[in-house]
């Protein structure tokens, strides 16, 4: 248990004056609640639920408008781009019931002038997770929850994909934009929803962040050492996981867990659950301990074909359209999960050869003059390597740059040996200045000094050239015909790619 308490203090020094979390209730008709950050991924999924749920809800954020908040435009959510302490009233001067906010902000500026004016106000500071959860409560559809170190956006939204597919018509939190035609809005979300019997989110296991989510059904992709501002190795990980779904447990149900048996962190957590009441369904391509099994029978850069075999229901055999043996992977628990949510052989096998992923996931933003520019979230590692792995499968013999934006200095500083052997790994590798976010402390490592190691490991120079949009410039001049440019990171490295394509279009010329 001496793990588990860990967590729990990590938890909680993360989100220092928030409210606990405490298990979801309904969203009243006209609850007042201000969303602070509303123009992140999370955040404004938070609002566009609440709004939904019948909440009068605002946001506010200092950062301008993102590629997420054109959804709260469409549904007329009040939005500011600037912090006010006036924003903890409403026009009638009645103070606002809570306010959504984040650990990040949280930790990092405690005494934010808005949320000291909330907290003299007697406001409720909450995650906004909570909001999301009430929102799944207001509904009152069975929780679907996804998590996982690594591919939760990409399995949770090709699992809203699947049930839309079956004509199901799920509510969802995602945590990266869904095009359209899943959510059925005007513009790209990061929610739905729908009056069918589920509701998925995407579940964060950052401090405590997935504790207001009770599921029905979790599916848990992958356990290793993330985030060492709150976890201290791999261990911790695990008992974060596992008290999770014991909490899950003790919410009054027994729920389904759907487990990739193929990740050695996850056959961690399920050999800790052998008391456990809920059920547990393996699955996994390499594993014969797995309820659900897949057998590989293409992988290539077209995707993958799957042979699968499960409890009484014929083998089935599906073509998977997204790429890379994680994607497999990720495939092998959306089978599981329809196994267990009873949905046929044609929506399933349609959802995974149809589904396109989600935005920013080796998503191409363009291909001018010769050189594909790739945008892409990963920022671990893992993930990372993953990825170059799949950029090579489907473009090889061209010279392969990644492109990557650091996020956090706690983590490159924790992890530096092992970001740049798999930089390395690239023809050409550049550094963005790191994207802090919640840190404190940002002289402990240096975009340079990750630029160094990767440039004593691969031989080649690799430069820092500073924020996204200089690393663009910089990439302009050095790029050529046949290249293909990965640009990845947790931050603003969008930029990056989006500044580059237009770069290399104006130097393209007409035509």
């Amino acid at each position: 248990m001496g793990g588990h308490q860990r967590t729990v203090r990590a938890a909680i020094d993360i989100g220092r004056g928030l409210a606990p979390a405490r298990p979801p209730r309904p969203i009243r008709t006209g609850e007042r609640i201000h969303v602070l950050g509303v123009a992140a991924s999370g955040m404004s999924a938070a609002a566009l639920l609440a709004h939904h749920a019948g909440a009068s809800v605002t946001g506010c954020d200092a950062g301008g408008p993102s590629p997420y908040t054109p959804p709260l435009d469409d549904v007329g959510i009040a939005l500011e781009w600037q912090h006010a302490v006036e924003h903890v009233h409403a026009p009638d001067g009645v103070p606002i019931e809570r306010m959504a906010v984040t650990k990040a902000l949280t930790s990092v500026n405690p005494d934010h002038p808005e949320l000291a004016a909330a907290r003299a106000a007697g406001v409720t500071l909450e995650q906004f997770q909570q909001v999301v959860a009430d929102a799944a409560a207001t509904t009152g559809q069975s929780l679907v929850a996804v998590t996982g170190t690594h591919g939760k956006s990409t399995t949770s939204g090709w699992l809203v994909h699947l049930l839309v597919t079956a004509g199901l018509d799920p509510s969802a939190f995602v945590g990266a934009l869904l095009d359209p035609d899943i959510t059925g809005a005007e513009h790209p979300a990061t929610a739905r929803w729908g009056r069918g019997p589920h509701f998925v989110v995407e579940a964060d296991e950052y401090a405590g962040n997935f504790d207001p989510y009770q599921p029905d059904l979790a599916v848990l992709l992958t356990a290793e050492w993330d985030h060492p501002d709150v976890f201290s190795g791999d261990t911790d990980v695990v008992d974060n996981f596992e008290l999770w779904l014991r909490r899950a447990a003790l919410s009054g149900g027994a729920p389904t867990l759907v487990a990739n048996l193929d990740d050695a962190g996850v056959v961690r957590v399920v050999d800790r659950l052998a008391d456990w009441p809920g059920r547990v369904i393996g699955v996994g391509l390499d594993s014969n301990a797995a309820m659900v099994r897949g057998h590989l029978e293409r992988l290539d850069a077209a995707g993958a074909t799957i042979r699968v075999e499960w409890p009484d229901r014929p083998p089935l055999t599906v073509d998977v359209g997204l790429l890379g043996r994680h994607n497999a992977a990720n495939a092998m628990a959306i089978i599981g999960a329809a196994w267990v949510l009873g949905i046929g052989d044609e929506p399933l096998a349609a959802s995974l050869k149809g589904f396109r992923g989600v935005r920013r996931r080796m998503e191409v933003k363009g291909d001018v003059d010769g050189v594909v520019v790739l945008d892409d979230y990963g920022h671990h590692p893992t993930a990372i390597a993953r990825t170059l792995e799949t950029v090579r499968q489907v473009y090889p013999g061209r010279r392969v740059w990644a492109v990557y934006e650091p996020l956090t200095f706690h983590r490159t500083a924790a992890m530096l040996e092992r970001f740049a052997d798999i930089l390395a790994r690239a023809d050409e590798a550049a550094i963005i200045d790191i994207w802090a976010v919640r840190d404190p402390d940002t002289t402990i490592v240096s975009a340079a000094d990750l630029a160094a190691a990767t440039a004593k490991r691969s031989g080649r120079a690799v430069p820092a050239p500073g924020p996204p949009e200089a690393s663009a410039e910089a990439l302009a001049r050095l790029v050529r015909p046949g290249d293909v440019v990965l640009v990845m990171g947790g931050g603003r490295s969008y930029v990056t790619a989006e500044r580059l394509v237009e770069l290399l279009t104006e130097r393209a010329g007409p035509g």
